[in-house]
């Protein structure tokens, strides 16, 4: 059961990074120059009232998340970071192979 769900979820961020990465294109066609949307702007647009609360949250919680780990990941584009956290998901739910010394 587990398994299915991390798979859902997986599939759920893949199917956001391919819309995302549509978006993106379609943008950069238009403006006829390369933009990425960075996942904190995305996050910001979809979620502005938690998004403002997310900072002092962090800080608060595990100080030495924010500026190393969270700043990095709300800055890369948010087509690598939904399709990395979906492979992830993926790679979790996977089925192991058979143990070769267990026969």
């Amino acid at each position: 059961m587990i398994r299915f769900v991390l798979r859902v979820l997986g599939l759920a961020l893949l199917a956001g990074a391919f819309a995302a990465a549509v978006i993106d294109g379609a943008r950069s066609l238009t403006d006829q120059k390369v933009e990425l949307t960075s996942m904190g702007r995305a996050l910001a647009t979809a979620f502005p009232s938690k998004f403002a609360l997310l900072e002092p949250f962090v800080v608060k919680k595990a100080p030495f998340l924010w500026d190393p780990v969270l700043l990095n990941v709300l800055y890369a584009p948010a087509t690598l970071d939904l399709a990395v956290m979906g492979a992830l998901l993926f790679y979790l739910a996977r089925r192991r192979a058979p143990d070769e010394r267990r026969r």
